[in-house]
C-alpha cells in the first residue's frame, strides 16, 4: 500500500445495507449507464449486472464489497491489475475482449451529477 494513502474502513452488510449485493449492482448500473461496449459484472453472491450495449463476451467477477469500494474509490488500471493479481477480482470469458473494454471504459466520462450521487453510496461500502 502506498504510505500516502489512508486506510479504508469497512462496514459489513449488518452495519449499512448497502453493503449487499445488491447496493452495489444499483451503484454499477449508475456508475456503467454510458458504457458504449457490453460488460458484464458479477458479484460475490452470483449477481449479474449487465451493462453497455450488446451481449458482453466477458465478466468481472468481484468477489466482495470491499473490493468494489477500493476499485470505485481508485479507479485505474493500475488498480484494476492489482486486484486481479491479489485474487479480488476474476476476469471470465475473452480475455481480449475484456482489454478492449478496458479501453472503453478508460476513457467513458461520467458526469460529475453522476459521481456525485453515486460518491456517499461507494463510500457506505
Amino acid at each position: 500500500m502506498d504510505p500516502t494513502e489512508r486506510p479504508v474502513h469497512l462496514r459489513t452488510s449488518a452495519q449499512d445495507p448497502d453493503t449487499d449485493a445488491a447496493g452495489v449492482a444499483r451503484l454499477l448500473e449508475t456508475v456503467f449507464a454510458r458504457l458504449e461496449v457490453p460488460l458484464t459484472f458479477r458479484l460475490w453472491d452470483g449477481t449479474e449486472i449487465h451493462v453497455g450495449r450488446g451481449t458482453s463476451r466477458c465478466a468481472v467477477v468481484l468477489h466482495s464489497a470491499a473490493v468494489a469500494r477500493r476499485l470505485m474509490l481508485r479507479p485505474s488500471m493500475l488498480n484494476f491489475g492489482e486486484a486481479y493479481i491479489a485474487s479480488d477480482i476474476d476476469i471470465e470469458g475473452d480475455l481480449f475482449a475484456a482489454m478492449d473494454v478496458g479501453g472503453y471504459v478508460e476513457k467513458m466520462h461520467v458526469p460529475l451529477a453522476t459521481r456525485l450521487r453515486a460518491l456517499p453510496q461507494v463510500l457506505r461500502l
